[in-house]
C-alpha cells in the first residue's frame, strides 16, 4: 500500500501522536485538529524527508482549502502510528503562489 494511504487510513483511524510542537503552533496559529486532519487526508506529499532521524518524516500540502495548510508528518510503519509535528499555513514568502513549490529551491 501507498505510504500516503497508509497515513490517511491512520489519520481517519485516529492513530495518531500530536506532538507538544504541533500543539503548541496550531494553538497560537488558531488552526484547529479537524482542519490539520482534513488537511493531511485531503492533501499531497510535496516533500520528503527521508533523512529525518528516528523516522522519516514528510510535508503534506492541502491547498485548496479556505485555509491552506502545511503539515508535517511522520509515519512509523513498525508501530503504524502517524506523528503530527507542526502544521501552518504556508507563506509567498517562502513558496510560489501555487503554495506547494518552494521558492528559489530553499529548504527547509
Amino acid at each position: 500500500m501507498e505510504l500516503k494511504k497508509k497515513v490517511d487510513l491512520l489519520v481517519d483511524s485516529d492513530k495518531v501522536e500530536w506532538k507538544k510542537h504541533v500543539l503548541q503552533r496550531i494553538f497560537e496559529r488558531s488552526i484547529s485538529r479537524s482542519e490539520v486532519k482534513k488537511a493531511i487526508v485531503d492533501g499531497m506529499i510535496i516533500e520528503s524527508y527521508l533523512e529525518d532521524y528516528p523516522i522519516p518524516s514528510f510535508l503534506i500540502a492541502h491547498v485548496h482549502m479556505p485555509k491552506p495548510l502545511h503539515v508535517v508528518v511522520a509515519y512509523d510503519e513498525y508501530s503504524q502510528i502517524c506523528y503530527i509535528i507542526t502544521a501552518y499555513e504556508p507563506d509567498t514568502k517562502y513558496f510560489l503562489r501555487d503554495l506547494i513549490t518552494r521558492r528559489n529551491n530553499e529548504t527547509r
